[in-house]
């Protein structure tokens, strides 16, 4: 490994960071992790932190996972790769997927097709919806609907899907037939409605009406985050996800709910989907599947979308899909380990009392600082803080103070993210109580520099 120096002076100078413009990681080089165990990171310097964002949303078990790390190794010496094109699968595939089935039969889905992450999960789901019309004689069925502040991923489908401008318009013209309505986000919404039941119809409204507008003929799914992620973490009422699949079984619309973060424990209940009591037709799925050591996806497929494409013999369910990387050996490995530790260790319950005492830490910090207009969480460990300049207005607060919270934050002893105008807390699903103490003491930290 090269020496300190030397990492330092050619930061971010032949590399590209996602989601930052090249100028910015120049004139403010990135924090350079270079330890991880537990739930801490530590970086070049020998700061060691505990690291509220859990990598990316991925590492439920933490960086000390070691039956992870052995099943990797494992089948690195015994397979380290094959194709699970036409003619071929291994082991450790077939067994994962059996394993993911019983996993994810109470949402209603036994069958498995394999990505090498979230993006191409979302690309997957949205590729087989509208294939699932076609075999069905529905061919004019091809649009998408979504939420706005709704996060799908960075390939085409799953940009045009995204509500929030910064992942689409430097990209655009997009995917066309892509329609967005308003969030069920009690904070700020086009209704001025603060009441959660009652934004809640209005948005059930709003997709009824985008609908009729449409023609539902025309429409092959809905994507939705059980609880909006990268867009602030915001959690829908607990009428509003089975509102929606209710309007899309009413109108023939598959529901595809994008599980990449909430799949696996983090909302305190198995999936998202399951916490809000509905069975979608796809489940996206990546990140905690093999804790983020390993790259790897899978879309879980609901029963009438599976009995569909199996019962068909006129060519049309042939899937023209796929990735070089689909169910390799080494990631299905790394999911087996994954799920069983997930299980063993109940983190969805973890997550569920962390989460509370966290939630309840950032409203008590938000009657201390002025700074918080909203906290939102309630649901496990993911939560977030909307900053403002002014209550009253609501106005946002600036980037550059919001980049010195997060830097005194991270001084301080925790690591938190920042999106736009939020502070977003994505710990791993094993946090102790006495890491809430010391997120919630360096974030006060952070605020008070303000």
């Amino acid at each position: 490994m090269k020496d300190q120096n030397w990492l330092k002076e050619r930061n971010a100078r032949s590399m590209w960071h996602p989601m930052t413009a090249p100028a910015d990681s120049l004139m403010n080089p990135p924090t350079i992790i270079t330890e991880a165990e537990g739930v801490r990171i530590k970086d070049v310097d020998g700061h060691s932190v505990v690291d509220a964002v859990g990598g990316l949303w991925n590492v439920n078990l933490g960086f000390s996972c070691q039956p992870v790390k052995d099943a990797i190794t494992t089948q690195l010496n015994r397979l380290p790769y094959y194709s699970t094109f036409r003619g071929t699968t291994n082991d450790a595939v077939i067994e994962l997927s059996e394993m993911l089935s019983e996993f994810f039969a109470p949402d209603g889905a036994t069958r498995a097709f394999y990505t090498s992450g979230g993006s191409d999960s979302v690309e997957t789901a949205l590729r087989l919806s509208r294939q699932y019309h076609k075999i069905r004689g529905e061919a004019s069925r091809t649009k998408f609907l979504s939420l706005k502040k709704g996060y799908h991923g960075t390939h085409f489908g799953g940009a045009s899907v995204n509500g929030n401008a910064n992942f689409r318009t430097q990209y655009e013209p997009l995917l066309p037939g892509c329609h967005h309505i308003p969030a069920p986000y009690t904070y700020r919404n086009p209704f001025n409605e603060s009441d959660p039941a009652k934004l809640a119809q209005l948005c059930l409204q709003a997709l009824e009406d985008e609908i009729a507008f449409q023609g539902a003929n025309t429409i092959a799914a809905f994507i939705m985050e059980p609880i909006l992620g990268a867009g602030g973490v915001i959690p829908p009422h607990a009428s509003f996800m089975p509102g929606v699949a209710a309007i899309c079984r009413k109108n023939g619309i598959l529901l595809i709910a994008d599980e990449v973060i909430t799949a696996f424990g983090r909302t305190g209940s198995w999936s998202g989907s399951r916490h809000w009591g509905v069975q979608p037709d796809f489940m996206c799925t990546a990140k905690a599947i093999t804790n983020g050591y390993f790259p790897f996806g899978a879309v879980m497929i609901g029963a009438q979308v599976a009995e569909t494409f199996e019962q068909d013999t006129s060519g049309a369910a042939a899937i023209g899909h796929g990735y070089t990387y689909s169910g390799h050996p080494v990631g299905a490995a790394a999911a087996i380990a994954c799920m069983n530790e997930t299980r063993r260790l109940k983190v969805n319950e973890n997550a569920a009392i962390r989460g509370a005492e966290l939630h309840t830490g950032l409203l008590s910090l938000q009657e201390k600082h002025e700074v918080i207009g909203d906290v939102r969480g309630g649901h496990g460990l993911m939560l977030a803080l909307e900053l403002v300049a002014d209550r009253a207005t609501k106005k946002p607060i600036d980037k550059g103070i919001i980049a010195k919270i997060q830097e005194v934050t991270y001084q301080s002893g925790a690591m938190v993210r920042v999106s736009g105008p939020n502070i977003i807390f994505s710990p791993p699903l094993i946090l102790a109580s006495a890491d809430v103490t010391t997120i919630l003491s360096a974030l006060d930290e952070g605020l008070s520099c303000v």
